[in-house]
């Protein structure tokens, strides 16, 4: 029996306005020859009224250029088993999946799910979440926590309506961006149109070496945060101990998991020719042997937290303690 390969996710974020629909349009309509199925979460918590939906609270269309759209008004887990019974049996044929949140939604549930139903977790792989930022709205939307979370949450910022501000805006914005999230690039997205590579295969949930093509090593200025959402870059050259990490981070976890909204680290350990890799999402964190550190190459640790009400301090004295004597 062969393989099956999972099908990579695309999470897709962003407050109502941002350029969601939009960029969807574009991804469904483009000639890309990817078969690509979208689901739009509608799903409402107010109780939608089943006579307007008919029977069927998942429609599944596919389109002229082969993509699959999914419309659900049930929970997401259903969507997910449904496309896969209907792709296991010929119905439908798609190779990745994107899945549209809806504006005031937090993407921590979605990303949860690909980690904690083990079935979904063989079928489907989390490659990334996405988040669109309005640049003229921005200031306004920023006032609330769940969009400085889907910030956050996400490996690549995506900024639409950069023609609608100025540069001064726009710098003072992607400056903002950078302290909530040091992470995740940041690129402009025109009336929906981008290069698909900037949004498919971005491993973000991979456990590498790789800490984010945006991570951004240079110091920010905490004392202009106004967001609930930060970020924290640890750095050190001398080797960690193992088992002081472990005890370290199980007690962060156990003390601040539900804060900790993404973090991700590459670490020397003592003793050990290969990196250490770990990363995880609130309290959900796993970590694997990565390539062996090259000869003269130096031999550095980076951890990167993300945090709401980020516990700077405590993370600080913690990290000390890990360092091996």
């Amino acid at each position: 029996m062969t393989e099956v390969k999972p099908i990579p996710v695309t999470v897709l974020s962003g407050f109502l306005g941002a350029g969601k629909t939009t960029l969807l349009r574009h991804l469904l309509k483009a000639e890309h020859g990817l078969k690509i199925a979208v689901i739009e979460n509608e799903f409402s918590d107010a109780g939608i009224d089943s006579q307007l939906l008919g029977a069927e609270p998942v429609q599944v269309m596919t389109l002229a250029n082969g993509c699959v759209c999914c419309t659900i008004h049930t929970d997401l887990t259903k969507a997910l088993f449904l496309l896969l019974e209907r792709l296991d049996s010929g119905e439908i044929a798609f190779d990745r999946l994107v899945i549209e949140c809806t504006g005031l939604a937090d993407p921590a549930p979605v990303a949860q799910t690909f980690f904690i139903d083990e079935e979904l977790r063989e079928r489907y792989l989390l490659d990334g979440i996405i988040t669109l930022v309005d640049a003229a709205h921005a200031e306004h939307h920023l006032t609330q926590t769940i969009a400085q979370a889907q910030i956050g949450f996400a490996d690549r910022l995506l900024v639409s309506k950069r023609d609608l501000v100025d540069d001064a805006s726009f710098a003072a914005l992607s400056e903002r961006l950078t302290r909530i999230n040091r992470r995740a690039p940041i690129r402009v997205v025109e009336h929906g149109r981008i290069d698909l590579a900037q949004l498919l295969d971005v491993r973000g949930f991979n456990l590498n070496a790789d800490l984010g093509g945006g991570l951004s090593l240079r110091p920010v200025n905490p004392a202009a945060s106004i967001d609930r959402i930060s970020s924290l870059v640890l750095r050190t050259d001398k080797a960690l101990d193992l088992d002081r990490l472990s005890e370290f981070m199980n007690e962060l976890l156990e003390d601040h998991g539900k804060q900790l909204l993404r973090y991700k680290g590459v670490l020397n350990i003592v003793n050990e020719p290969r990196r250490m890799v770990f990363q995880g999402v609130l309290k959900l964190y796993g970590f694997d042997w990565d390539s062996e550190w090259g000869e003269g190459e130096p031999r550095e640790s980076v951890i990167v937290f993300i945090a709401d009400e980020l516990p700077e301090e405590k993370i600080r004295a913690g990290f000390a303690r890990v360092i091996a004597d």
